[in-house]
């Protein structure tokens, strides 16, 4: 499944990668985490080793620890090198789970994807005193980053087991979905997708992932069918619009695939998704008797 206008970025429910907002999104719940003390944890070592518990540490400042999380956070964002430093040496004052999630968010600024979400998934694992939906939502990060690292079977391992935490989430089951897609399981994506839908029927980002995988499967009737209700509902999307042209493309239709392709660089001018679209333009001038289609840039 082509993701449609989609970028190599990590997500969080379908939105941009962004350190400060993981930060906003997690940070309160990996605090309320040291309420234990902080020997009673288990810790990540180098490599995602994990070390037993009954480590004895001094004790911390739960404040002191939010003020260190909040500012490496920061730091991932601005300077990740400068991040990954403060979160190594805090780890090793006994900063436990928060030092370990700043470390890895660190490593993705770094792009040093593979290392991230093997210590996101390991520190997943390691938080069984947490709250399920936090464990959850670590998890499914590190199978964003999987994805970063262009490995979308990890990618869908690692959120399987966030959906065993929450199993009826359905932006965990659009983020399986994707991994799916990418790895060319075009059934398994449809099978999650299906499920949301019957949730949210409504729900655009799930129909176009779904055209996107009966695209793949060369379905192309209800492919169009689920671009077309996204567009009725927006319009103006330019994933959905990019995929239409795309569908529209295989099924003959050049005129209608050229509207929509020059709709796309209408809206969103000088962006991947407009680099696709003049490319599929000018692929159907040179060979105006064929099908065409391209990936969709990753949104």
């Amino acid at each position: 499944m082509t993701a449609p206008g989609r970028s190599r970025r990590i997500f969080l429910r379908g939105r941009g990668y962004d350190p400060g907002m993981i930060a906003i999104r997690i940070a309160a719940s990996l605090l309320v985490a040291l309420a234990v003390p902080a020997f009673a944890a288990d810790t990540l070592q180098p490599g995602g080793a994990i070390s037993p518990r009954g480590t004895t540490r001094p004790p911390v400042s739960r404040d002191a620890d939010a003020e260190t999380y909040d500012h490496c956070m920061a730091l991932a964002k601005s300077d990740p090198g400068a991040a990954r430093d403060l979160a190594e040496t805090w780890r090793s004052r006994g900063g436990a789970h928060p030092a370990e999630h700043c470390f890895a968010v660190a490593l993705i600024g770094l792009q040093q994807y593979k290392q991230a979400a093997a210590r996101l998934e390991a520190l997943g694992q390691a938080m069984r005193d947490a709250p399920v939906s936090l464990r959850a939502e670590v998890l499914a990060q590190a199978a964003q980053a999987w994805l970063l690292a262009g490995d979308p079977a990890h990618a869908y391992a690692a959120g399987g087991a966030a959906l065993t935490l929450r199993p009826d989430d359905p932006d965990l089951l659009v983020d399986q979905a994707e991994a799916a897609g990418l790895a060319g399981w075009f059934d398994k994506a449809i099978a999650d997708l299906d499920r949301v839908l019957k949730a949210q029927p409504d729900r655009l980002d799930a129909l176009i992932y779904r055209a996107s995988a009966y695209r793949g499967q060369s379905q192309l009737d209800p492919a169009l069918a689920d671009i077309d209700r996204a567009l009725q509902l927006a319009p103006d999307s330019v994933p959905g619009l990019l995929e239409r042209g795309n569908i529209r493309g295989l099924k003959g239709d050049a005129a209608g695939a050229r509207a929509d392709w020059l709709r796309v660089s209408l809206l969103a001018p000088g962006t991947p998704a407009d680099d696709a679209a003049k490319a599929n333009i000018e692929r159907l001038d040179v060979k105006p008797d064929k099908p065409v289609t391209a990936p969709a840039p990753r949104r």
